[in-house]
């Protein structure tokens, strides 16, 4: 059906007007008018051809109107800040963490408490891991949600959520909160009205009456938990219908083909935002859109819905920015990202870097490390990648086999030693982490383990062997140095500031003890946090020095958050060089991935147009170089600045 826009447009103000009368909408109006064609072109291209879109599409802006005129002028104001400083998530004053409430601090009273810790440490934006009411048990870990607008009742309520985000636009301090677009729990009142025969509810999901097209759809679909959870439909006797569950069979697909669902979630999104929440993680957006005939991942479609939530969010809370939770590959990841014509989410996470940091610590060289790098695109101007060493979840060894090839490497050989490597089965590891999601067919299998235990820190204590401590904690700081200079927001996963080693304590919990992710979900103890402020400790060594890297990293400009590295070759396999530049600052960053002392010529220098006077930023003294050689001791890391 065909739609006259600038009349649909004509109409759709006048409603408004009508229905907010007194009310000042010229903020929200301008904002419309800005957005318009965008929203517009997105929503035809979904729904354009249902006899209901103009009255959906009103609705749509009527809803969006209501969501503006509830938030708060304090965010109003932030918003229009914003608006005007379009690249103010790219400063390098951004330094993130994420964290579980539960096991940091108890619960978000006590979270509150424990606000000056991080800012002690220098982290400014912070990722609280799922908050949101959730099943007791069947909940993958919060990714499974029965209610987006109440805060699950253990942790608080969305008024500490509020007081929190007060709190940290006072310091100047970011929240980011998750939100799940793909599915909600079997628990949620729509699941539950839907259970109940309700066929309103029911066409919020994708459900069948029969097996016919859950087959059909099964002849293209890959399985995403083969073993916990086989197949992509779950049977529900009490109504006779199949329910499309592409992770578990308690997570129900949302059905985006009915505009109902995207109006709904828009505004669940938008109260969200409305809390104070800076940065919504928008978890597996790339299974949003089902079509037969296709794996149902990354579709167009997927993308034209983020489009919309984007543009959407544009208008009634712009302030609010996007992080996708998208871990595929970095030509499909970087689709997900706005700038240019294509606008959705400001931030990704930087898989990619992150296991190649870890496979340059296993071979000790980075030859990996580079080739791979040189295949990942560069960003849209305006977005950013996340840096990260360790997350909640597993290491997987997702690089690509022509990254393993270009380094001289066979695939399958190097994928088993970088397992065997980490789970300390390789001779003469000091790792100590486990294999998760293992497949005897393949022998693939995921890493499990803390950053400090995978380094060689808790075998090291185990055996009291001074050497073994003293490279984790270098190799420890090494890994962080990579991600606070490299182009993107560097994260600090929570406990990692304390060299928290493998947490064995979820063997305890009948409910976890079949998933040992929780070896590196650990649950701070703050006696142990204590000991950050006595010199002779571990904890005080490496927090003292990622506190010191940190307030460094804010002071750099050239470390601004573009993608904007530039890879420096070198002659030596053990040292990885980059060089950041802005303007006419720059820094020059070396790595020494091995044990050993490696040397480097003054070429590096020349060629960077540097000369044989620098200046190592974190270390705040000279680097001679002797009879024209620069030396680097094991696991050591330079800042390398023209004195």
């Amino acid at each position: 059906m065909s739609v006259n826009k600038d009349k649909l447009l004509h109409d759709v103000v006048s409603l408004l007007s009508k229905k907010h009368a007194g009310k000042d909408l010229s903020e929200f109006l301008v904002r419309l008018g800005a957005q318009f064609g965008e929203v517009f072109a997105k929503f035809t291209r979904l729904y354009g051809e249902r006899a209901d879109f103009t009255n959906r599409f009103s609705e749509l802006v009527l809803a969006l109107a209501e969501m503006h005129l509830a938030r708060e002028p304090e965010l109003r104001d932030l918003d229009r800040q914003r608006e005007e400083d379009k690249g103010w998530i790219m400063s390098p004053n951004w330094v993130a963490t994420m964290l579980y409430v539960d096991r940091f601090s108890k619960n978000l009273k006590g979270f509150m408490q424990k606000i000056d810790y991080l800012e002690e440490l220098g982290v400014n934006y912070v990722h609280l891991m799922p908050l949101l009411k959730m099943p007791q048990e069947a909940n993958d870990g919060g990714y499974a949600v029965s209610d987006y607008r109440t805060v699950e009742k253990r942790f608080g309520s969305m008024a500490d959520i509020r007081k929190i985000a007060k709190t940290f636009r006072a310091k100047n301090m970011l929240l980011e909160l998750d939100l799940v677009l793909n599915h909600t729990s079997n628990e949620h009142e729509w699941a539950k009205k839907a259970l109940q025969g309700e066929k309103e509810y029911q066409d919020m999901y994708y459900m069948y009456d029969d097996r016919s097209m859950p087959d059909a759809f099964e002849q293209t679909l890959p399985e995403i938990f083969p073993e916990n959870a086989p197949g992509n439909f779950t049977y529900l006797p009490t109504i006779n219908k199949w329910v499309f569950t592409v992770f578990n069979t308690y997570q129900w697909d949302l059905n985006y083909t009915n505009p109902k669902v995207f109006i709904e979630m828009i505004k669940i999104l938008l109260n969200l935002a409305n809390q104070g929440v800076d940065v919504l993680r928008l978890d597996a957006v790339a299974f949003m859109w089902k079509k037969l005939g296709t794996q149902s991942q990354n579709l167009d479609e997927a993308h034209i819905l983020l489009q919309l939530f984007k543009a959407c969010t544009k208008i009634a809370a712009p302030g609010a920015i996007f992080k996708a939770e998208a871990i595929v590959q970095p030509i499909e990841i970087v689709k997900y990202l706005g700038g240019g014509t294509v606008d959705e989410c400001e931030i990704a996470y930087n898989a990619s870097y992150m296991v190649y940091l870890w496979d340059a610590m296993a071979t000790q060289n980075k030859r990996i490390l580079e080739h791979g790098l040189q295949n990942i695109p560069r960003l849209p101007k305006g977005t950013t990648w996340i840096n990260y060493i360790r997350c909640h979840d597993d290491i997987g060894l997702g690089y690509a086999d022509q990254d393993i090839l270009a380094a001289g490497y066979n695939p399958f050989d190097h994928k088993q030693f970088m397992i065997s490597y980490y789970v300390g089965e390789f001779e003469g590891s000091p790792a100590k982490g486990q294999r998760f999601m293992y497949n005897p067919k393949t022998q693939d299998a995921r890493i499990t383990g803390a950053t400090a235990t995978l380094l060689g820190l808790e075998k090291g204590l185990e055996e009291d062997n001074a050497e073994l401590i003293e490279q984790a904690i270098r190799k420890t700081l090494l890994m962080h140095s990579g991600i606070m200079s490299f182009g993107g927001i560097p994260l600090v996963y929570y406990g990692d500031e304390l060299a928290c080693t493998n947490d064995y304590s979820f063997l305890e919990d009948s409910s976890k003890q079949d998933d040992n992710r929780w070896l590196n979900r650990p649950i701070i103890d703050w006696k142990k946090a204590a000991k950050r402020n006595d010199a002779d400790t571990i904890e005080h060594r490496v927090f003292s020095a990622l506190k010191r890297m940190i307030a460094l990293r804010k002071s750099i400009p050239e470390f601004y958050n573009e993608n904007n590295y530039q890879l420096v070759k070198n002659e030596n396999q053990h040292v990885f060089s980059f060089l950041r530049e802005r303007d006419w600052h720059k820094t020059l960053v070396l790595m020494n991935m091995s044990a050993q002392q490696q040397t480097l010529s003054q070429a590096i220098l020349e060629q960077t147009g540097f000369g044989h006077y620098v200046y190592d930023q974190y270390q705040q003294q000279d680097v001679a170089l002797v009879n024209g050689v620069l030396t680097l001791e094991p696991f050591q890391f330079l800042w390398l600045k023209q004195k």
